[in-house]
């Protein structure tokens, strides 16, 4: 998918935060830890409603903000499913699936926290701001969570 506008962006991220779980899904039903599998399954469900997160953002935000332009300030694809998940998540440990996660989510944050310093109309960077905080949010909450399983 070619990324043009912030509107394509959301798209592209929901899109990913989609793969993302249909991995996790997958890692968790083949896995053959139980730890894992709890891991992977909560995972996936985590992804499945950051999707719908950002879904509510295409509804909710300003045409002006979804309109803007952001093909000049990206040289490739926003953020690389491959780099993260290279290995299968049947394949990893605890740790690496957590890794792995939160290498999508840091890819994330940095991608917007770069276009956010590249905004030119206050509407997008508003838009580029709460999609940010979402992203941030999420992945500390996934940090907490990830942590309290590890320590059962």
């Amino acid at each position: 998918m070619k990324v043009k506008t912030i509107s394509d962006l959301i798209d592209w991220t929901r899109l990913m935060h989609h793969q993302l779980s249909l991995r996790l899904a997958d890692g968790s039903a083949h896995h053959e830890q139980e730890m894992a599998r709890m891991l992977l399954s909560y995972l996936a469900d985590h992804e499945a409603a950051l999707v719908k997160i950002i879904e509510g953002f295409e509804h909710r935000a300003d045409t002006k903000a979804l309109n803007t332009l952001v093909y000049d300030y990206l040289n490739h694809e926003p953020i690389d499913l491959q780099r993260s998940c290279e290995t299968p998540f049947a394949e990893m440990n605890f740790n690496e699936i957590c890794l792995s996660v939160f290498d999508v989510h840091n890819q994330a944050i940095d991608l917007y926290r770069g276009l956010l310093g590249r905004a030119d109309i206050p509407e997008a960077k508003e838009l580029l701001q709460s999609l940010l905080d979402i992203e941030e949010h999420e992945t500390m909450r996934l940090a907490q969570q990830t942590n309290r399983m590890r320590d059962m």
